[in-house]
């Protein structure tokens, strides 16, 4: 009896996903690639908030943390022909440190947070103001606007994973507390002069 337990002790906790959930940074001079994973999707995003630019993004949704991460992109601002097509990247881990390697190319990340806190997860956004009020923004179709946070950090994006459109995204640190929620924007496709507020 004693064997069957340890078993299925090995069983449930060799099989478990990675905590791969939460923010990742990895940092070059004043580059950063910003990585956060939630609920089954994953952003990437390179930006320089110093200079107030924006290079690059992509995101898809998780379908195996086998060995790493494995999905379906369903956003590429620079290469739109990537949507549809699956990804994957290998992950080693030391503390709160990974390597991810992606077509033989090797990215160091640093923990920012864990994702257990905060308004953590994959949303839809279904409204945005304008002129004072709440509109309606694409609910139905295969265009929409998605916004991924861990604990600390987020990232919107608009776009047709259907087509591979892009429209735009912004993203950067945020605070919940209190019932306020509070943004501070790093990087901003469509308007660096955001980048900051």
């Amino acid at each position: 009896m004693k064997y069957i337990m340890v078993l299925l002790g090995l069983a449930f906790f060799g099989f478990q996903k990675p905590k791969i959930q939460g923010a990742w940074e990895s940092r070059q001079g004043d580059d950063i690639f910003a990585m956060i994973v939630a609920d089954d999707y994953m952003v990437a995003t390179r930006f320089n908030v110093k200079d107030k630019k924006f290079y690059a993004t992509h995101g898809g949704s998780i379908t195996s943390y086998d060995g790493g991460i494995k999905g379906i992109t369903e956003f590429n601002s620079a290469r739109s022909s990537e949507v549809g097509k699956d990804y994957s990247l290998s992950i080693s881990w030391k503390g709160d440190q990974i390597q991810a390697t992606n077509n033989g190319s090797t990215i160091s990340f640093t923990r920012i947070d864990d994702g257990s806190k905060g308004l953590s997860g994959k949303w839809r956004i279904t409204q945005r103001e304008q002129d004072g009020k709440l509109a309606p923004i694409h609910t139905t179709g295969p265009r929409q606007t998605i916004k991924i946070l861990s604990s600390t950090r987020f990232q919107w994006a608009a776009i047709n994973k259907e087509t591979g459109e892009f429209f735009g995204t912004g993203g950067g640190s945020y605070r919940f507390e209190n019932g306020k929620y509070t943004e501070m924007i790093e990087f901003f496709s469509g308007d660096s002069t955001r980048v900051g507020m």
